[in-house]
């Protein structure tokens, strides 16, 4: 009889214990959705708050064309990020450029 009286226990706790688990990884998933939705509205701020940019100059009459501007741009983004050395910038620059 023993034996009987310990299985519904034992069946009772594996399922306390299943069910603690997933109200924690509930818990969990809802806290991660939080952050992350704070951190898109902390984005949306900034971009708000952000200045409107400047429109762009007028290209020089040197044969620059706004196509050149935007890789030039590319290039200046690799450079910051660190992908492309001060030698290796200043190569693809002057190659761009046609110097």
């Amino acid at each position: 009889m023993p034996l009987m009286r310990r299985r519904p226990l034992l069946r009772a706790a594996a399922v306390g214990g299943g069910a603690y688990y997933a109200g924690k990884k509930r818990q969990e998933s809802q806290y991660r959705e939080m952050e992350q939705e704070q951190r898109l509205s902390d984005v949306e701020m900034q971009q708000q708050a952000a200045p409107a940019p400047q429109p762009a100059a007028a290209a020089p009459s040197s044969g620059v064309t706004s196509d050149m501007i935007e890789q030039l741009k590319q290039l200046g983004q690799l450079h910051e990020q660190g992908v492309l050395t001060d030698e290796e910038f200043a190569q693809q620059k002057a190659k761009l450029l046609g110097n």
